[in-house]
């Protein structure tokens, strides 16, 4: 029967060819434990995060002008990057809005007698004239007569409006072709009846378009004087006192003198 006795003796060989064990692996860190640390850190009295807080609580009494140089950075991007998304916004509305009215536009008959009454003695001519020279255009000439139509509307409302000269300019140019578009188009007989008409019913659309234009030169109004306080005053230079003059005792006579 084997023995279980593990005193070493001379006669027993030891094995030297045992494998030796490996150290124990140092125990790992939690996970995310440096970002905790680095988190309670941040929020500590000097940190990171705790400072930028801290100016985010100040920015409505130091306003955007004395606010942390990081924060107006912020303010900044985030309002540039608004007013751009609004303008796409905005600009794809108005595109997608002439494009239905441009689409909708060759409807609309050029040349043919559409109109009636004192505005076709304007009308008429001018869709003639359009219809005559717009054939080899890659617009169909119904584009044309529309654009014509905004051009002179935007023109008589935004003069009445903003006082432009350049609108104004505008709108003048826009009365200076309608007038020679019916002096064109419109027969010789009818021809001075038709280009009175046209040019009275511009002059009286001037007067909202040209509202406040005048030839006169602007002088302007002379500066009102500045009000100054009078105090009367009166202030009296009083001099100082003389000194008194040191009287000294004589060591050898009782009489006193004067030095």
């Amino acid at each position: 029967m084997p023995s279980n006795d593990n005193t070493p003796r001379a006669d027993r060989q030891e094995l030297a060819y045992l494998p030796v064990p490996f150290p124990k692996a140092p125990p790992k860190e939690p996970r995310f434990a440096a970002l905790r640390t680095w988190w309670q850190e941040a929020w500590e009295e000097d940190g990171v995060l705790r400072a930028m807080w801290e100016d985010v609580l100040s920015a409505p009494e130091d306003g955007f002008r004395y606010m942390a140089p990081w924060l107006r950075a912020v303010l900044m991007v985030a309002g540039v990057s608004f007013i751009v998304l609004m303008a796409k916004a905005a600009g794809e509305v108005v595109l997608e809005g002439l494009h239905q009215l441009l689409t909708a536009v060759p409807k609309v008959q050029v040349g043919g007698d559409t109109s009636s009454g004192v505005f076709a003695v304007v009308d008429q001519p001018v869709r003639t004239y359009i219809a005559q020279h717009s054939a080899g255009l890659p617009v169909a000439a119904s584009t044309v007569y529309t654009l014509w139509l905004l051009t002179g509307i935007t023109g008589l409302v935004l003069g009445y409006l903003s006082r432009n000269n350049g609108v104004r300019a505008m709108w003048a140019g826009w009365g200076a072709a309608s007038v020679f578009m019916v002096w064109t188009a419109t027969p010789a007989t009818s021809r001075p009846i038709a280009v009175g008409l046209a040019v009275l019913a511009w002059t009286v659309l001037s007067a909202f378009a040209m509202r406040g234009l005048t030839l006169r030169r602007r002088v302007g109004r002379p500066a009102r004087p500045a009000r100054v306080s009078v105090k009367p005053e009166i202030h009296v230079h009083v001099p100082a006192p003389a000194p008194a003059p040191v009287v000294e005792q004589h060591p050898h006579s009782g009489c006193p003198f004067r030095d």
